[in-house]
């Protein structure tokens, strides 16, 4: 199975990270926490949102972005709202890296200006200033995942009181 890497650059608010930890283990994707972050990861509501997933998790805490970037290699993206190019017309090799900030400030404009021509966003209204970072993540592993032909996810579910019909 390709490998698919989410990493979150000093997340702010927990709910967020466990709503994002949650999409990790649905989808095999490896968590990349990067402090300073504003919260503890024992925090009640970073737990609460990821459910009962946490033993499904694949993941790594990293003190700094340098920290980060010393202990990894591979394509790196980097979703901004300030990014130029439709996170669509990507192409996501095995072992990319999603990057994505802040929920309050987003990424640095200095790691943006050093990866231009990886910095991609998902369209939106000129009105709104962004979408949820739990959000956005979703739609950004999925779309790396749909690329891959989803690989060893189950791709069809059965209702419990039916059988779907063979046609």
């Amino acid at each position: 199975m390709p490998t698919l890497n989410i990493v979150l650059l000093e997340p702010q608010i927990p709910q967020n990270t466990g709503n994002i930890a949650r999409t990790c283990a649905a989808t095999g994707a490896r968590l990349h926490l990067i402090g300073p972050m504003g919260f503890t990861v024992d925090d009640r509501k970073l737990k609460r949102a990821g459910l009962d997933y946490w033993h499904l998790l694949d993941i790594t805490y990293y003190d700094s972005w340098e920290d980060f970037a010393s202990k990894n290699s591979g394509p790196c993206f980097f979703f901004s709202t300030k990014a130029p190019r439709r996170y669509t017309d990507m192409h996501y090799p095995d072992g990319t890296y999603l990057v994505f900030g802040r929920e309050d400030a987003g990424l640095p404009e200095s790691l943006l200006q050093q990866h231009q021509a990886a910095c991609v966003r998902l369209p939106m209204r000129d009105a709104a200033r962004s979408l949820n970072l739990s959000n956005t993540v979703a739609v950004a592993v999925y779309e790396a995942l749909r690329q891959w032909d989803f690989p060893d996810l189950l791709d069809h579910g059965q209702p419990r009181q039916f059988q779907w019909d063979e046609s």
